[in-house]
């Protein structure tokens, strides 16, 4: 089977897909298609760009998520995203949180597929990288997929090509962004629909996805899976992805959890060595919290955990504490 380069991607995450979260994803699988956390307009367009935007070159390939509402101001986001490097502008139309609804953006923006429309136009004329659109199925109790079938429709004809669809229902009223990721149920043929009917579109699935088994069954019928949680909290099911998925590109060697730590600890080293400005920067845990769950299944995972949690050790910012933790599990032994 022929596989694209979105076949497997790392949903964007608030709070966790940081630029030390993908580099540490990017350790365990060179190819898997990554994201940003969500950056909206204005904090581009006013604020700290470099903060916004710096991410790592080993990073690639990484998209950067845009949430917003005007098309002028999405289109000077994107071109500082193109200008920054990134291979993807993403717009967010399905995040359900209330302070992202105050701000006219993410979910509620499936109510209005013009605008949308309106956005993606002024994105790809923006720029000259792919212009992407992740959304859900459906808002409150609209559960009809004509509505969704509606909304790719419009938007698809502002030229947009990829859709990322998460299967669920957005619930903006009340229901909690943590809420709205469990309890809408899913409805995985809704975005198979969705290929038949756009056959020419890139259509890619996420929402609830775990296992190589699942991810093959969906590609049976979709471009791609996104996966979310389970790519946070247990990273190392991406090991075998690039040689199952993206063996063409370059043989697909598999990483050792060994080798990923030995990376990391000298990732830690120069992050904290430029920007660490003696505790007032850069800290540890700002690196070793995306990696809880490196050993997840393994024993010791537990022990793992709690070395890479203990914030008396974690203060000396000695990133020799990863191999401490390390040893507490019986990797020699297993890999």
């Amino acid at each position: 089977m022929s596989y694209g380069p979105r076949t497997i991607s790392v949903a964007p995450m608030m709070d966790w897909t940081d630029r030390h979260c993908r580099l540490f994803h990017r350790q365990i699988t060179r190819h898997t298609w990554l994201y940003t956390e969500m950056v909206t307009t204005g904090a581009l367009l006013h604020g700290d760009v470099p903060r916004h935007l710096n991410f790592n070159e080993e990073e690639h390939p990484v998209a950067l998520q845009l949430g917003g509402s005007e098309p002028e101001d999405l289109a000077k986001s994107a071109r500082l995203g193109r200008q920054w490097g990134y291979d993807e502008i993403n717009l967010n139309c399905g995040c359900p949180s209330e302070r992202v609804q105050k701000g006219a953006f993410g979910a509620c923006l499936m109510a209005e597929p013009k605008l949308v429309a309106d956005c993606v136009k002024a994105m790809r004329d923006a720029v000259d990288i792919d212009v992407t659109v992740k959304h859900r199925i459906g808002i409150d109790d609209v559960e009809s997929y004509d509505f969704v079938r509606d909304f790719v429709g419009t938007i698809a004809e502002a030229g947009c090509k990829t859709f990322i669809v998460h299967a669920r229902n957005a619930v903006l009223k009340g229901l909690s962004p943590k809420e709205n990721r469990e309890i809408p149920p899913l409805r995985y043929e809704y975005a198979y629909r969705l290929k038949k009917d756009f056959p020419a579109l890139e259509i890619l699935i996420n929402g609830g996805i775990k296992t190589v088994a699942e991810i093959d069954l969906h590609l049976q019928h979709v471009d791609g899976v996104m996966l979310g949680r389970e790519a946070y909290h247990n990273p190392f099911l991406m090991a075998g992805f690039d040689a199952r998925y993206y063996s063409q590109l370059d043989g697909g060697l598999q990483p050792t959890r060994n080798d990923v730590i030995a990376a990391m600890v000298e990732y830690a080293r120069a992050q904290l060595a430029a920007h660490g400005d003696g505790g007032k920067g850069l800290r540890l845990n700002s690196i070793t919290r995306h990696m809880l769950g490196l050993m997840a299944g393994l024993p010791g995972a537990r022990a793992f955990r709690q070395t890479l949690s203990d914030s008396r050790r974690l203060a000396l910012g000695d990133p020799a504490l990863l191999m401490e933790a390390l040893s507490h599990t019986q990797l020699v032994t297993l890999e």
